[in-house]
């Protein structure tokens, strides 16, 4: 019964101290992030199916890399592919719940996708993590305000060309 104080002080400080070392930033394997480079560089140059064999690639090596999700999001936004953008978003999100870049890139998806109010809830999210100043919440800000991209009915239209089978 005496130590009882002792104990709990014990495993207090062993606990606040495991958790403080699980939230260190982590330092990509090397390879991993030479993958992300190649990847970076080949979707400057407009190769996004190069630029997503890259990272990848990276994240079968280094699965904890969190950066490696927002750059296929990016890549997948690229393709038109929002749905899948959001999903590596919240993945990186899973990772690092506060990372400003993934609440910001997760809610211009959801604009461009066109569930603007969720995409809201992302914005008022960044506000109450950043203020209205940083440069993710005013980027997303910019994305609300601009609306979901405008699809008309010629963009529909299946091609009128008849074909012999």
């Amino acid at each position: 019964m005496r130590f009882t104080p002792a104990a709990l002080a014990l495993s207090l400080l062993v606990g606040v101290s495991a958790s403080v070392g699980h939230g260190a930033t982590h330092d990509p394997d090397p390879r991993a992030a030479a993958l992300v480079a190649d990847g970076r560089s080949a979707a400057e140059a407009g190769n996004v199916q190069a630029a997503v064999d890259a990272f990848e690639a990276a994240l079968a090596i280094d699965p904890a890399y969190t950066g490696v999700y927002l750059d296929l999001a990016q890549a997948a936004r690229a393709q038109g592919l929002q749905g899948k953008a959001i999903h590596y978003y919240r993945e990186a999100l899973e990772r690092e719940p506060g990372n400003l870049a993934a609440i910001s890139g997760e809610g211009a998806a959801l604009v461009e996708k066109g569930a603007v109010a969720k995409a809201e809830r992302n914005l008022a999210r960044l506000q109450s993590l950043c203020g209205e100043g940083c440069a993710e919440a005013e980027q997303l800000a910019v994305a609300i305000a601009q609306g979901p991209p405008v699809r008309t009915a010629d963009a529909a239209l299946p091609d009128n060309a008849v074909t012999q089978n």
